[in-house]
């Protein structure tokens, strides 16, 4: 099973990502650094709750057909605007002043 995810951090904050294999311990690999900057002293460290809640899953799907969708949930779920989550592909657009 491929299946795309969601990790909820405490701070409210996702991540999103993908599992060719579906194994259950698998949490994404998001930039550790951005995550400690959210959790800098050792009182928010301490206990932490995550969640992971898959979003989509396919049997028979292609790994580019998965990428894709990843993509797509990504741009759907903001989780590429630090504001939002850790995701640091693909860049969001920035407006410009021209």
């Amino acid at each position: 099973m491929k299946i795309i995810y969601k990790v909820i951090w405490p701070n409210g904050k996702i991540y999103i990502g993908s599992d060719l294999t579906d194994t259950i311990s698998y949490f994404g690999s998001p930039d550790s650094a951005l995550i400690a900057a959210d959790f800098p002293s050792r009182a928010l460290r301490k206990t932490i709750t995550i969640t992971r809640e898959i979003l989509w899953e396919s049997k028979t799907a292609s790994d580019s057909e998965v990428r894709k969708k990843e993509f797509d949930f990504i741009v759907a779920h903001r989780s590429n605007d630090p504001t939002v989550g850790y995701n640091k592909l693909p860049r969001p657009k920035t407006l410009s002043c021209a």
